[in-house]
């Protein structure tokens, strides 16, 4: 008789062949009208997605909206009819790898390459020389972190929805929580078990495959890289910033994220929600995550 191992591994080889292959969900007519009144833009040979909608009239305000991991700008749909009575454009982008922009593999995927993205979005649009305003989750973060690092001069007003922020600011824990799970990753087969389970969850925003998603996780590893810069960023830019927080956010645990958010940048202002709100807060109060957000831009 074979040992064990062997008949295990005769079994495994082809299914995990079959898994690998299987062809992502069909889109939901949700997802297909969202894409419909989209476009594309093309960066370095890339094909780039975002929505540009036109809103208020007599205000000459921006907003662009930067989504978290492992999601797309999808995230922003429960809002974005709010945000279009009171802003004249309302623009969201997948960021490379990321919704219906382009996946490519092998790729070099970065934090950097996503923020100079962001730019070149704006300058397509022609928006270069207006005062922009920024709402950000989860990975979204950390690529307006950089916008502000490198001092791109029209993004003057920034406004954070600072979900990830405790992998970065000073006296954290080193443990790295996957965005959207509040699991902490230890070593590589326990994330592959939980990348699998969050693929099957988000199908409908990602087309999951457990090599193209390493390749995107390496922005945690360049978060640990690069703390200094990042949070030295939001520590020295004089734009107001604003964080919207769910309490019961099991990557963010309150209340120590709070306390140490406020330690750090004492010049934020904050919105706490209802206690039952969590990671996704524009998704799960979409109203009181807006009103929060519309009080502090109404606030200059």
């Amino acid at each position: 008789m074979k040992e064990w191992w062997v008949q295990v591994g005769l079994l495994t080889v082809p299914l995990l062949a079959v898994y690998l292959h299987i062809p992502p969900p069909k889109l939901s007519p949700a997802l297909l009208s969202w894409r419909s009144s989209g476009g594309y833009f093309t960066y370095k040979d890339q094909n780039i997605f975002y929505r540009d909608s036109t809103g208020a009239v007599g205000s000459s305000d921006v907003v662009v909206l930067l989504h978290g991991f492992p999601t797309s700008s999808y995230d922003w749909y429960k809002i974005w009819e709010g945000l279009t009575q009171r802003f004249h454009r309302v623009i969201a982008l997948d960021f490379v790898g990321f919704g219906f922009s382009d996946k490519p593999r092998p790729h070099r995927y970065s934090i950097f390459e996503q923020a100079s993205i962001v730019e070149g979005l704006v300058r397509h649009l022609g928006l270069r020389h207006q005062r922009i305003n920024l709402l950000s989750h989860d990975y979204g973060d950390t690529v307006a972190q950089e916008l502000l690092h490198s001092a791109r001069p029209f993004f003057a007003l920034s406004s954070f929805l600072s979900r990830s922020l405790r992998r970065l600011l000073p006296s954290c824990s080193e443990l790295f929580c996957f965005p959207g799970s509040g699991l902490s990753l230890g070593p590589t087969r326990s994330r592959r078990r939980q990348i699998s389970r969050l693929c099957s969850t988000w199908g409908h925003h990602l087309l999951c495959n457990n090599k193209f998603l390493f390749s995107i996780l390496q922005y945690i590893n360049q978060r640990k890289k690069h703390r200094d810069r990042w949070v030295g960023a939001l520590m020295s830019t004089s734009v107001p910033l604003h964080l919207i927080y769910g309490p019961l956010d099991p990557v963010n645990p309150h209340p120590e994220f709070l306390q140490l958010y406020k330690k750090v940048l004492p010049m934020s202002t904050v919105s706490v929600l209802d206690d039952h709100i969590s990671h996704y807060p524009q998704l799960e109060d979409p109203t009181g995550f807006l009103n929060a957000y519309l009080n502090f831009i109404n606030s200059f």
